[in-house]
């Protein structure tokens, strides 16, 4: 009997062994695929790291664009009340030429009596003081 004490003893022996070598290379496996692990881990970190960077770049170049469009569209909005008074400011002129133009024509000769004599240096000079006197009156 105790010779089959023994014998389930080292038979127990035998199999805690197989069980120490089968758990001692799967921490091997473990421990190599840790190395890998943490190996991959600083490559992830690393990446993140630049991908965090390119946001600041880009968040920095969008700050710079936004600011520049901000400066153009105030420089346009200036430009377009400048273009906006100088277009009334033409309309004003030209309704000012058009009532003189219209003040003038009465005092014009009518096209249908005109013979094709040319004008004397009198008339002409008169004509020519009238329109004188008329872009006078448009400044």
């Amino acid at each position: 009997m105790e010779w089959t004490l023994e014998i389930v003893l080292v038979v127990l022996l035998l199999a805690t062994l197989v069980q120490a070598l089968r758990l001692e290379r799967a921490l091997g496996v473990l421990k190599r695929d840790r190395v890998a692990l943490e190996a991959l881990i600083a490559g992830f970190n690393a990446s993140t790291r630049q991908a965090e960077a390119g946001v600041d770049r880009l968040k920095a170049a969008a700050d710079g664009a936004g600011r520049k469009l901000e400066q153009q569209i105030a420089a346009s909005a200036m430009l377009k009340d400048d273009l906006l008074f100088l277009g009334e400011r033409g309309d004003r002129i030209a309704d000012r030429l058009d009532s003189l133009v219209r003040a003038a024509r009465p005092l014009a000769p009518d096209p249908l009596l005109v013979t094709t004599e040319p004008a004397t240096p009198a008339q002409r000079s008169e004509a020519e003081r009238n329109l004188l006197q008329a872009l006078r009156l448009v400044r």
